[in-house]
């Protein structure tokens, strides 16, 4: 089974992660022939990712090689790639055909849970209002003038 792109070469994947992945590198798999994807963009942290957001500097651009056995691993740059929550995957172009066909896509890193913390909504009061905090005194207090 694979993944063809439909007019042109261009395909984009739009991966989101449950936490928090450390990406250390990406195999592509395709077929030994033009479809296989030349170039490969990486974008991270930008949840639904169009073609139109594309035109964008990428996070790291590789060139790829054709490999259909899923052999070649492209190292990514760890510091750019260390707080990863989504991944944008964008093949701008091929070998040559008229559409791109992708096997296997390997993602290799480090995983750990989010900890997402949900909001909080507070009120603030910019002054007090002592009808707010009355008190019951307990032992009336009487003043005498002389």
């Amino acid at each position: 089974q694979f993944v063809e792109s439909d007019d042109d070469e261009e395909l984009l994947f739009n991966i989101p992660f449950t936490g928090s992945v450390k990406l250390k590198g990406v195999l592509v798999m395709g077929e030994d022939d033009g479809t296989h994807p030349a170039e490969m963009r990486l974008f991270r942290n930008i949840p639904h990712m169009s073609f139109d957001d594309t035109a964008r500097e990428a996070e790291q651009t590789f060139s790829l090689n054709r490999d259909p056995l899923g052999e070649l691993e492209y190292p990514t740059k760890i510091a750019r790639f260390s707080n990863v929550h989504h991944l944008s995957m964008h093949f701008p172009k091929n070998f040559g055909a008229e559409t791109t066909k992708i096997f296997y896509i390997g993602l290799k890193g480090e995983w750990t849970e989010a900890h997402r913390h949900e909001v909080t909504i507070c009120n603030y009061e910019a002054s007090a209002n002592p009808a707010d905090h009355r008190l019951e005194q307990i032992t009336p207090q009487t003043h005498f003038i002389s």
